[in-house]
């Protein structure tokens, strides 16, 4: 009698625990979701005019390491969506939207349903339709490989086990640092406010091997400054060459900016590649670290929620001390866009958002894996909390929002995330 009752208490936890879901069972469920991953070399095969540093007037003198470009296709019964990450400063709306046009023309997605990401690396090259011959020369090089690579990831997506943990990584340290007259400007504050979260999640096939790695961390590219002329990947590419090392250089790995607009690297920006390493070694080890505690579960849900905000604009300050009065300039669009991959929650702003409103944002959550991407989707400029424009500082200086735009924003994103 004991063992049949064991037996059947152990029926009924497999039945109501999802956990425990084997591999079979998950191949025969139509209602699970699939993954297709992909990545692409991106780097320029000439020299490029750099991005991230007006200071860079001549093309680079070589590559450092190559740039990637990762993508993530999720296919339910009814739902597709695609997220593209790449090793580049950003993506301005009109490429964003050629972009989805061209991808969703190849593969049969909805184009509102891309995330466009970029990761804000300043040691890649500038892109645009614009400017020099070689920009828009390896604009078009760019878009066939993005065009290639989202073809690729879509082809044969198959069911996927997915976990996600959280960890933390003290290599990033707040920008705005008072200066002598009591001034902002761009240093290091380690008494500011930077949140060191590091989310990440992981990506398996039924039976367990790896198949991608996404990476959430609230820092800028910025650990090489406007004296270095190789193309590099910054500590976004280190992190990603260190984990494949782990894992395999076949496992993708995407890497993505969370709420940073007023973040640093603890090193940089300079030209010391020991320095850059040396964040991809603790960036890297730390993930590791929390790969090996996540535990992986099938997914059944996919859904996504969009929308645009416009605020007043204003024009760039004359200084960086705090502003009296600002001079209007023209209207500001930010676009938002929310994922929910099973339990995991991906917030997509088209700009650079201060540290507090990203951690105000996973704070409100009802999903404790929330994520906060910035760089998505399009370029916004800067987005300020409110109290930064009474303390001025480069970031006050340059972003083309009056205040103000704090508090919607963050209602709007959770009202999104509510809303799925």
């Amino acid at each position: 009698m004991k063992i049949k009752a064991i037996t059947g208490m152990l029926i009924i936890l497999i039945n109501f625990y999802p956990g425990w879901v084997s591999a079979h069972d998950v191949e025969k469920k139509d209602d699970v979701i699939k993954i297709g991953v992909g990545q692409v070399n991106i780097t320029p095969d000439k020299p490029a005019m750099m991005s991230g540093y007006g200071a860079r007037k001549t093309p680079s003198t070589g590559v450092h390491d190559s740039l990637f470009a990762s993508a993530f296709y999720f296919e339910g019964e009814n739902e597709k969506h695609l997220l593209i990450t790449a090793d580049l400063i950003g993506f301005s709306f009109d490429f964003t939207e050629e972009m989805r046009h061209l991808i969703a023309s190849k593969v049969d997605i909805p184009s509102q349903n891309i995330m466009l990401i970029a990761v804000h690396n300043h040691g890649g090259p500038s892109i645009g339709n614009h400017g020099p011959e070689s920009v828009k020369e390896y604009t078009e090089v760019l878009k066939n490989k993005l065009v290639g690579l989202a073809v690729e990831a879509s082809v044969n997506p198959q069911p996927f086990l997915m976990g996600m943990g959280k960890g933390r990584c003290n290599m990033n340290i707040s920008r705005r640092a008072e200066f002598s007259k009591g001034e902002v400007w761009l240093g290091r504050n380690q008494d500011g406010p930077c949140d060191h979260e590091l989310s990440v999640v992981k990506f398996e096939t039924l039976d367990h091997k790896p198949l991608a790695v996404l990476i959430n961390w609230p820092c800028h590219g910025t650990a090489t400054g406007d004296s270095n002329y190789l193309i590099t990947g910054d500590w976004p590419g280190s992190t990603a060459r260190y984990i494949k090392k782990q894992i395999g250089n076949d496992v993708v790995v995407g890497i993505t900016a969370g709420a940073s607009a007023d973040i640093n690297p603890i090193y940089g920006p300079g030209n010391v590649f020991k320095e850059v390493d040396a964040i991809g070694f603790k960036l890297g080890d730390e993930t590791m670290n929390v790969l090996s505690k996540i535990k992986t579960y099938p997914v059944k849900t996919l859904q996504e929620a969009n929308a645009t905000m416009t605020f007043p604009g204003k024009k760039s300050g004359k200084n960086h001390l705090p502003p009296t009065s600002y001079e209007s300039g023209s209207d500001r669009e930010i676009r938002l866009t929310v994922l929910k991959v099973g339990d995991l929650v991906l917030s997509g702003i088209s700009g650079e958002l201060m540290t507090e409103i990203g951690m105000e944002v996973k704070k409100q959550s009802p999903y404790s894996g929330t994520l906060v991407v910035t760089h998505c989707n399009g370029s916004s400029g800067y987005i300020c909390t409110d109290k930064a424009f009474s303390e001025g500082g480069y970031e006050v200086q340059t972003t083309g929002l009056m205040p103000g735009a704090e508090k919607p924003l963050i209602n709007k994103i959770l009202e999104l995330i509510h809303s799925l």
